[in-house]
């Protein structure tokens, strides 16, 4: 397939931002593609060359970019600068130069042919690789249209930005590749067996040559990380507890960073601890890699847990803040080891040395994973607690409080409480402590812009503008704008992680009707806790689903300190979470007032008589 038909679609995509026809442009061009081809073509659309758990990155600063368009263009550095400068977009800047440079004839490049010399870019490593990246990109890009070329700049830089939700492409998939199968049914097994692969591109190979009946077979391996499993929320233990007819098995929630660790079972085979946004975190914590085979002993194996921070000296559990130094770390790790020392807590187990366990329902998992692992310093079982009354449930739940947990797990002990991968369910409840004056439970929100500091705040940002996630239109609508919780030294790092993530516009993918200083394009989550979720005309967070021209807003919001590295922007708190949090806190307003919302569900006034909106001045 010629690259040029790819980057057409690019720009068909670019010009769009309405789901249905996202979908249509990508079902039409997937049909048309060989399947030897499909997985690459596959990646390229989201931007990336490999699945992202792989973490391949192809390593170019706009410098390097830069760089290769002077050699490709003939123009000196200088000029390609000054063009960058005043676009803004190296991509656009790489297509408008290219009436000015001199040209090589060449032939029409292929998708193979990028696909493979990208790769080559990536995997440049060591002394020596930055001019092996120039001169890879130098003649990729003397090969290339103008069009062309201002894809390629993007892709290098990571800022194709097309709005290709992972979503999106299960969607086309299953209309291009299983037509007579009826959507729905073929959705269905093409996002299962994205959740249990993570691999886009397997899915699509496996879907364009055995169909739907090759979709089937797909099972965990080890080396693959499996889309978590998530809870639903209930407002209080005695909801939870009758969601699941009155009995349920309660598990500590441990306040720490979710692992799944895969075990090969060989001798000095290797160990994968895996984070819940698909990223390997092997090397951040050596001492469980070396753990994992003394407890285990057998596999092929993939068990998950919660890595929690302890106290060197007594054992207790730490805050989840002291893990969040492990993270990221290449340097110093053996003193960090000894400061912040971790233990795994296992709590299920997806496959096993005979075979995949995520078919079987929770109490045999829970039971096969006690056979399992032997227990040692460093690896342990998440307590737990089989319960049939709302008395043990509460005594339970006060001794995971005093032992330094978050709360409880409830979950189903019916035959059909499978594991279920990438979804969130009742089949799993998370339930925290109550706070009689706030809203039960955190929000996780992405970061979309930012509002300048002044005064002692000048020179970063005084203020966030964060994004709830809207998984049926795969945006990210507006919550609030928050500027407490955050210290000086947390502001200087937000502002030193955020800054390159800036833009000169809104994000396509970004719903809001505030404009902040700087918009921020979806990277970063940060915890926050309010007092309540009101209805908002300036936020769109939920917008229409209560009343026309509302949306839902945090009230009176705050950073708990906790940025979720562990997530990904579309694992942030989505609009259904919210609606739920909102007819909780209904409902508890019946129970202590008598009174319910207001009608037509108007937001209730603050005491200056004006709607909450869930702003608030730095």
């Amino acid at each position: 397939m010629r690259f040029a038909e790819l980057v057409s679609l690019f720009g068909e995509l670019e010009g769009t931002s309405k789901r249905l026809e996202i979908r249509q442009a990508l079902s039409d061009f997937l049909a048309k593609v060989e399947p030897a081809e499909l997985p690459a073509v596959i990646y390229l659309l989201q931007g990336q060359l490999r699945p992202e758990y792989e973490g391949v990155e192809l390593g170019v600063a706009d410098s390097l970019a830069r760089k290769a368009l002077a050699l490709a263009t003939g123009l000196p550095e200088g000029t390609v600068r000054q063009h960058g400068s005043r676009s803004g977009d190296l991509g656009d800047t790489a297509e408008s130069l290219w009436g000015e440079g001199k040209k090589l004839a060449s032939p029409p490049l292929e998708v193979k042919e990028v696909y493979d010399r990208l790769t080559r870019v990536a995997e440049a490593k060591g002394e020596g690789s930055q001019e092996v990246k120039v001169d890879l990109l130098r003649d990729l890009l003397t090969s290339a249209r103008a069009t062309e070329a201002k894809y390629l700049v993007r892709l290098v830089l990571g800022r194709l930005r097309l709005g290709v939700k992972e979503m999106s492409l299960v969607d086309a998939l299953a209309a291009a590749f299983a037509p007579e199968e009826g959507f729905k049914e073929a959705r269905a097994a093409v996002e299962a067996a994205f959740n249990v692969t993570s691999d886009l591109g397997e899915v699509a190979s496996r879907l364009a040559t055995q169909g739907l009946p090759g979709l089937a077979g797909v099972q965990a391996q080890v080396g693959k990380p499996v889309r978590a499993m998530l809870a639903e929320r209930e407002a209080t233990l005695k909801d939870a507890l009758d969601r699941m007819g009155g009995t349920a098995a309660l598990e500590y929630k441990y306040d720490g960073l979710r692992l799944q660790a895969h075990f090969s079972g060989a001798q000095g085979g290797p160990v994968k601890l895996f984070s819940r946004r698909l990223e390997d975190v092997s090397a951040q914590f050596p001492e469980i890699l070396e753990a994992i085979p003394s407890s285990l002993q057998k596999g092929p194996a993939i068990v998950e847990g919660e890595c929690v921070p302890v106290d060197p000296v007594t054992g207790e559990l730490r805050p989840f803040q002291e893990i969040s130094r492990r993270r990221g770390r290449k340097y110093e790790l053996t003193r960090f080891q000894e400061e912040v020392p971790v233990r795994l807590v296992l709590f299920d187990v997806l496959l096993a040395p005979e075979g995949p366990t995520m078919d079987r329902p929770y109490p045999d998992r829970r039971a096969r994973l006690e056979d399992l692992v032997g227990v040692t310093e460093r690896i342990d079982l998440a307590a737990r607690e089989v319960v049939r009354d709302l008395g043990s449930a509460e005594a339970f739940f006060l001794r995971a409080l005093s032992d330094g947990c978050e709360g409880v797990m409830v979950k189903s002990l019916a035959t059909g409480s499978t594991y279920r991968a990438g979804a969130r369910g009742f089949w799993w409840i998370k339930y925290k402590r109550e706070y009689t004056h706030e809203l039960a439970d955190t929000v996780d929100t992405v970061v979309v812009g930012a509002f300048r500091g002044r005064g002692r705040r000048a020179g970063r940002y005084g203020a966030l503008l964060v994004a709830a996630y809207d998984a049926e239109r795969e945006v990210f609508p507006t919550l609030c704008k928050v500027g407490t919780g955050f210290d000086d030294r947390a502001l200087k790092d937000l502002t030193r992680r955020l800054s390159p993530h800036e833009l000169k516009e809104p994000p396509r993918d970004v719903v809001s009707t505030l404009v902040p200083d700087v918009w921020l394009e979806p990277s970063l989550v940060l915890e926050l806790r309010g007092a309540e979720l009101t209805l908002s005309p300036v936020h769109r967070a939920g917008d229409g689903l209560l009343r026309a021209g509302y949306g839902f807003a945090l009230r009176f919001p705050r950073f708990t300190g906790r940025i979720r590295e562990d997530k990904s922007p579309e694992e942030a708190t989505e609009v259904k979470e919210l609606l739920r949090l909102y007819q909780t806190q209904v409902r508890h307003a019946e129970a202590e007032t008598g009174e319910g919302l207001p009608e037509g569900g108007k937001a209730p006034r603050n005491e200056k008589g004006t709607p909450p909106d869930g702003t608030e001045s730095p």
